[in-house]
């Protein structure tokens, strides 16, 4: 029987961005029931798939909202019907405040920020709305990235937000570092103690992170979760525990197009198909999942080069293989579309709707 990889290859070509459906809904209902049995409502983050088809099975699984990235996603989202839409990154420019006030109009929107400069210009967003735009003060607890870095900041942006026409101040924005839980909650405790001397109550403490699923329900006081790669996983997320490989739910169909030494070849899937991430310092660039000592060894634009010298069986020129992506997010920016699968029966496409969306 000609294998389903091989018949992606054939109908679609190769490259191509495969998704199992099947897997797919499994993590969601794995997602969504973990989430509901401590309490804490699921927001997850589709910056992963850029998919309003997939988006609505998170939806239709329980998911109360979704997590945006960038505007440009939550655009995307809103105009297929998806509402109650945080963006969890700051928002700049008059440009940009226009297009938030304008989906503001007709979505439940809420966003976060981390310094006065933003909250100064956000304002104008509830003015073109007619209504007000809930803002959450977005935290650094460790893993020093955006977010305010003491108790203080947060309590006095939050006081900032909540004094201003037009501006709803809706709560706080976590991404603790997997081992700074305790870290975490004293950072927390600090700040709903502050906000309570004002008479402020955060209506929304959203954590985040897909390795941050072990600890969920660990933080006191979180009311959601947002999480992104758990609905594919991939090879970071297998290398730190969050997943199986039966658990990834995506890979790409590549195809060997060359073996010019015993122990090399080339694959036709290169750094604009998976990516030169390296998942923080995975060996390779992905794992091919019928010859897992192989090793995906360096890039070019369109070759993936192969070291095959400690596989104890080697493709052949023309053989059509899987590659399960270091790092999903990334991959999937770099796809028109997803074939979709369940079983061995191919079932359609999905577009990336929201692909290059970065702004």
């Amino acid at each position: 029987m000609t294998s389903l990889a091989a018949r992606v290859a054939r109908e679609f070509g190769s490259p191509a961005l495969v998704v199992d459906l099947d897997v797919v809904e499994r993590n969601v209902a794995r997602l969504q029931a973990a989430c509901d049995g401590v309490g804490v409502a699921n927001r997850p983050h589709v910056k992963t798939h850029k998919s309003p088809v997939l988006a609505r099975i998170q939806v239709d699984a329980g998911a109360k909202g979704i997590t945006c990235q960038k505007l440009g996603e939550a655009e995307v989202m809103a105009q297929a019907g998806i509402d109650d839409i945080l963006i969890s990154y700051n928002i700049l420019g008059t440009d940009k405040v226009g297009r938030l006030g304008r989906l503001l109009a007709g979505t439940r929107v809420s966003v976060c920020a981390d310094n006065a400069t933003v909250v100064a210009g956000l304002p104008e967003a509830g003015a073109i709305a007619g209504r007000p735009l809930g803002v959450l003060v977005e935290c650094d607890t460790g893993r020093e990235r955006a977010g305010v870095t003491t108790p203080e900041e947060a309590v006095a942006l939050a006081r900032d937000i909540a004094g201003r026409e037009g501006l709803s101040f809706e709560g706080l924005l976590l991404y603790a570092p997997e081992d700074r839980i305790a870290q975490t909650q004293a950072f927390l405790d600090e700040i709903l103690a502050g906000l309570r001397a004002y008479g402020l109550v955060p209506r929304i403490v959203s954590t985040g992170g897909t390795p941050n699923l072990r600890n969920l329900g660990r933080i006191r006081g979180a009311t959601e979760h947002r999480s992104g790669t758990s609905i594919f996983n991939d090879r970071m997320m297998m290398a730190c525990g969050a997943a199986a490989l039966e658990d990834c739910a995506l890979h790409v169909v590549a195809t060997v197009v060359s073996r010019a030494a015993p122990d090399r070849g080339i694959l036709d899937s290169g750094s604009k198909t998976l990516t030169s991430d390296t998942g923080g310092g995975l060996d390779g660039f992905g794992l091919i999942r019928e010859y897992p000592q192989a090793r995906i060894a360096r890039f070019a634009e369109e070759h993936g080069f192969l070291d095959l010298s400690s596989s104890p069986e080697k493709p052949a020129v023309g053989e059509v293989v899987r590659v399960v992506p270091n790092h999903v997010c990334v991959t999937v920016n770099m796809h028109d579309c997803y074939v979709a699968v369940r079983g061995e029966e191919i079932v359609g496409e999905i577009p990336v709707a929201a692909r290059g969306r970065l702004a």
